[in-house]
């Protein structure tokens, strides 16, 4: 397999490198114009963790919303930049992204410059996003789908009860509602009660969003929702959207408000990829030569950001040549905050969680990493769109929390348990024999649900385990919680701005908010802000796996991978292609909470959100 990366690598570079071109209508000119507009097509996921995409083998079209804030931002600085551009194509965002996206758009605008958007589409979240532009367009005939918001859950037990499998998990809280996908066929009480409190929450900061870019009140945003969905001609008509016009009559009103001069400048201050001369049969050679030879040392202070994105499980992440992550991995995690805390040109630490939990081990050798960082520099936590249980357990250690008014925090609970099998294994005519040494070894066996006295001694570890997590959100945020711990723990989940009100979060503000109250903390002038560790591009990732990575003493710890079991059933897998496209919603949230099953299988007991889906 290294035999393959490496003829990989050398037939995939000459047609990966970039080759200045004639782009059309929103090309970059080779000369460097007098007047620009910063162009922004949004396409694809909008992630967390930025990634080095330079000969990146992946078709995926993501951005970090970390790098597409500060190119924004850029183009707020740049006096060249009379005004920015949004094409709203294929994004996907959660509702915190959203926030912190119409953040730096409101900075843009309080700088002078307009934001005029294209869209060919209009759900509420985009409608949230883009409300305050300063000119909203759709094309004509252009569906707006501001219908509000639809959420659901899943439920898979009478899938196992169909298939023989009786599932047996302990909860340590009331509202603690992850295990219930598989114990329950609908919601408890106190799984409906919270979905109701999230969703009212979630719910009032999109109509906030809303009256406050279109200039009206809460009520004629709620009543628009009501009456969607509409034609965009209508939409216009009720003043959800300024103009109706195609995209080339787009270009043409800017045109004709700027100058025909005026230079489109597409995918505005994103990374060039490298440059070849093909008149030199040696270029190519130079730039592998540029890329393994290192980056530069840092000097600068700077404040780092540490990302915690994906679920929480035990072990390193693996370098993937074709994209994605492997989840929020605890060796790799405690290792970037060891190295943040150890580099003297860092100040200041910023931990972005954007995880809904994961391994209660995994969670307490991260909070054990941030502890390090705490005790050297200044940390603040940035929380994204989700940040609980096992996300909220990583995060409490900080002095200082940031949420985002509809992040989805709190979960302060356990959930345990496993799957006993054996009638699903007799209906297809296998059967096993038991051998046992040891009163408890059979304990998580998928024999048979567990006896009582097996069921009381899970339950007390899990008690032991809830009580820890009880323990450090007590000690560290004791007197700013506004009720007795235990009336907001017990798996209640809340939003950014109920959190805040209970005193589970200290501010309300977005990953720049938090960096800037980093650097403040840290009494920081002029600085960087440095991802740690940096994204590694394809070549770094090869040579890295070639050569074994970086080991230290503490790099012997497990390595868990988390299957998404169900993905290689055959069954599933011949039903795949046609359930994702007809409800590929639904299809993920299923897989999500197989992923979570086969956690629950590895570990016996985790800090977990439980899933929520959400439809704009």
């Amino acid at each position: 397999m290294k035999t393959t990366y490496r003829w990989l690598v050398v037939g995939a570079l000459v047609p990966l490198l970039t080759v200045p071109t004639a782009l059309g209508e929103w090309g970059k000119s080779a000369e460097q114009p007098e007047s620009k507009i910063a162009v922004f097509p949004l396409n694809g996921p909008i992630v967390e963790r930025p990634v080095d995409n330079t000969f990146s083998f992946s078709m995926d079209k993501s951005v970090s919303l970390k790098d597409l804030i500060a190119r924004m931002k850029q183009a707020r600085d740049d006096d060249e930049v009379k005004a920015v551009v949004v094409l709203m194509e294929d994004a996907s965002m959660g509702l915190a992204q959203i926030e912190e996206l119409r953040q730096v758009m409101s900075q843009i605008k309080a700088a002078d410059k307009d934001i005029y958007v294209h869209i060919d589409s209009l759900s509420l979240g985009a409608f949230s996003l883009f409300a305050g532009a300063s000119e909203l367009s759709i094309v004509p005939s252009g569906d707006v789908w501001t219908i509000g918001i639809n959420a659901e859950s899943p439920y898979l037990r009478g899938l196992l009860d169909k298939i023989g499998v009786t599932p047996d998990f302990l909860t340590c809280g009331a509202y603690k509602s992850a295990a219930e996908t598989l114990m329950r066929k609908g919601p408890s009480p106190q799984a409906e009660e919270m979905m109701n409190w999230l969703l009212d929450g979630i719910f009032d900061t999109l109509v906030e969003l809303i009256a406050e870019g279109r200039d009206v009140p809460p009520a004629k945003v709620r009543s628009w929702i009501d009456d969607s969905p509409y034609w965009a001609e209508k939409a216009a008509r009720l003043g959800l959207v300024d103009t109706v016009q195609h995209r080339q009559d787009f270009v043409a009103s800017l045109k004709q408000r700027f100058g025909d001069d005026v230079k489109f400048v597409k995918n505005y201050g994103a990374k060039k990829g490298p440059e070849i001369d093909f008149s030199s049969p040696f270029a190519i050679f130079s730039i592998i030569s540029d890329m393994l030879g290192g980056k530069p040392k840092a000097e600068k202070s700077a404040v780092g950001i540490v990302y915690v994105e994906g679920l929480i499980t035990l072990g390193s992440e693996q370098p993937n040549p074709f994209g994605g992550s492997s989840g929020a991995k605890s060796t790799s995690i405690r290792k970037a905050l060891d190295e943040a805390a150890e580099d003297d040109t860092i100040k200041a630490v910023v931990l972005r969680v954007n995880s809904p939990g994961g391994s209660a081990v995994a969670s307490e050798i991260i909070l054990d990493a941030t502890r390090r960082v705490k005790a050297k520099k200044p940390l603040v936590v940035s929380m994204g769109n989700v940040a609980g249980s096992g996300g909220y357990y990583v995060a409490c250690g900080a002095d200082t929390i940031f949420a985002d008014a509809s992040t989805i925090t709190g979960s302060i609970g356990v959930v345990g348990g496993k799957l006993a099998t054996t009638e699903m294994w007799n209906k297809i005519g296998i059967t096993f024999k038991e051998y046992k040494r040891g009163a408890n070894a059979a304990i998580l066996s998928s024999a048979r649900v567990f006896t009582d006295e097996e069921r009381a001694r899970i339950q007390g570890w899990m008690d032991e385990i809830y009580g820890v997590f009880k323990g450090h959100v007590q000690a560290i945020r004791g007197d700013r919680l506004t009720k007795d711990l235990d009336e907001l723990a017990g798996g209640r989940v809340y939003t950014g701005q109920q959190a805040l009100e209970l005193g589970l979060v200290d501010k309300i503000g977005t990953l720049d908010d938090a960096v800037k109250y980093a650097a403040a903390q840290a009494k920081l002038g002029d600085y960087d802000i440095r991802v740690v560790p940096e994204p590694k591009n394809l070549l770094e990732m090869l040579m890295e796996e070639f050569g074994g990575g970086d080991e230290d003493e503490h790099s012997l710890s497990l390595n868990v991978e988390v299957p998404a079991l169900g993905r290689t059933s055959p069954l599933l897998e011949a039903a795949l292609p046609l359930i994702r496209h007809l409800d590929p919603q639904r299809l993920e949230a299923v897989l999500t909470a197989l992923t979570r099953l086969e956690m629950l299988h590895d570990e016996g007991v985790v800090l977990m959100m439980p899933e929520i889906i959400v439809y704009h």
